[in-house]
């Protein structure tokens, strides 16, 4: 199972449907999409509700993605998160850090 995307831009804000698993195979390809609407300052909503799994390299795209945006101005907000996500950021105790919505 692969990971499918699709973004939509709204004014300057980007929102980016994941859809998938999320896992080692797949988090360049995320990143080559995150990063990019980051840098261009948008502000980014990822969109988790099809998100199936999400292993801890997926994470690390969250984590990075966070600190990226923080450093530029901007923000990463996660939508919708899937309960199978959900508890993959509890355990690793990110949900002070994330901006969860």
């Amino acid at each position: 199972m692969h990971m499918t995307y699709k973004v939509t831009e709204e004014g300057n804000i980007a929102t980016v449907f994941l859809n998938g698993e999320i896992d080692m195979d797949v988090t360049e390809k995320a990143k080559e999409v995150i990063m990019p609407l980051i840098e261009a300052k948008k502000e980014v909503h990822l969109n988790l509700k099809d998100v199936e799994y999400m292993d801890s390299s997926g994470i690390s795209v969250l984590i990075e993605s966070h600190q990226q945006a923080t450093e530029l101005g901007t923000k990463v907000i996660l939508k919708e998160i899937s309960k199978s996500v959900l508890k993959v950021i509890m355990m690793a105790k990110l949900e002070q850090i994330l901006n969860l919505d």
